[in-house]
């Protein structure tokens, strides 16, 4: 019953601390006077969310480790943590290689592609969807591709309507939320077809996809 109780105690120390450092995310992210300044170069410069998420967020982490007295060896045998990391390494890790290869050959890029992509900007959602497939995460594609598509004058309104196509990491049945999700379910009628790609998403996320990029193109033609 101690043990018990004391495991209770250190649950909610932890997600006390959680939400307090989420709480944080939102007010440096709503009110931006808060974020700290610093003099660079001569230039006044103001610390990015990016930077304050993961101080706050590590910070926090380091936090609940010292203060529920936390094993840090354990807790990087749990599966959450395994995950997490794979997730580093597999999305922030493909994403800067990908934001780096295109913003060094952004001119090569964009001189071979301008000329189809100005006719046809519909074709860039093709590159937003295969491109989701090697990243594994919407935030990942948007930061790698979108830069791009602005350098090509595509529309920013037909940019938003393409936005659903970054969903595409469905198609190759290897994503954790996927993969879980065949796990749980218990029936069998999730799973994963003879051919990989015959799996229980395919169509239900190739129809949303589609839809929503056909109903956002059509909205762009209606309205702007």
């Amino acid at each position: 019953n101690n043990k018990k109780n004391y495991n209770k105690r250190n649950a909610i120390i932890s997600i006390v601390i959680f939400l307090s450092a989420t709480v944080f995310v939102v007010l440096f992210g709503s009110i931006q006077s808060l974020r700290p300044t610093f003099e660079a170069n001569g230039e006044i410069t103001q610390l990015n969310m990016p930077y304050i998420i993961e101080i706050l967020m590590l910070s926090a982490a380091a936090l609940i480790l010292v203060v529920t007295r936390t094993n840090g060896l354990e807790a990087t045998k749990g599966s959450v943590f395994g995950a997490g990391m794979q997730a580093v390494i597999a999305i922030f890790g493909i994403a800067w290689m990908g934001d780096t290869f295109i913003q060094g050959n952004l001119t090569q890029i964009t001189a071979s592609i301008q000329e189809i992509i100005m006719q046809y900007p519909w074709i860039f959602g093709f590159a937003l969807f295969f491109m989701s497939i090697l990243l594994y995460s919407q935030a990942a594609t948007v930061r790698a591709l979108v830069p791009l598509g602005i350098a090509l004058a595509v529309s920013p309104y037909t940019l938003i309507a393409l936005f659903p196509a970054v969903n595409g990491y469905f198609f190759i049945p290897n994503y954790p939320t996927v993969v879980a999700a065949i796990n749980f379910d218990r029936t069998g009628s999730t799973h994963i077809g003879k051919y990989i790609l015959n799996h229980s998403f395919m169509m239900p996320g190739l129809v949303a996809t589609t839809v929503a990029i056909i109903v956002g193109l059509g909205l762009v033609q209606l309205f702007f």
